[in-house]
């Protein structure tokens, strides 16, 4: 069983950061393929973004390349999310997901088998 677990969401003004992050806790975690996605007020889940185990190929959503960067530490069990410049359309809650099974980490949900609870952020106008 894989848990994770994200914390680092909040409240920030439009223009300010956050890092968001994902540990990792139950099996390898340097194996794990990763995701990060978004899902605001009263719309569908979306990927922002994705990195692979080794953390050499990441992918991004288009609204969210050169604001957001993602990484991982497989010593700490952990993937990061810097989200720079952020917009009041960034306001969503944000969950980091794990693919055990394939090399994949992009944009379908489906493909991920574990999920965290999710962190809340809310960038004011």
């Amino acid at each position: 069983q894989v848990q994770l677990v994200e914390s680092g969401g909040g409240l920030v003004q439009a223009g300010g950061s956050l890092r968001l992050s994902c540990a990792a806790s139950g099996r390898t975690f340097s194996i794990y393929n990763m995701g990060w996605f978004g899902q605001a007020p009263g719309k569908e889940r979306e990927v922002v973004a994705g990195i692979s185990w080794s953390g050499i190929s990441t992918h991004y959503a288009d609204s969210m390349k050169g604001r957001f960067t993602i990484s991982r530490d497989n010593a700490e069990n952990t993937v990061y999310l810097q989200m720079n410049n952020l917009k009041p359309e960034d306001t969503a809650v944000y969950y980091c997901a794990a693919n055990l099974r394939s090399y994949y980490f992009g944009s379908n949900g489906n493909e991920y088998d574990y999920w965290g609870q999710g962190t809340q952020v809310i960038v004011s106008s």
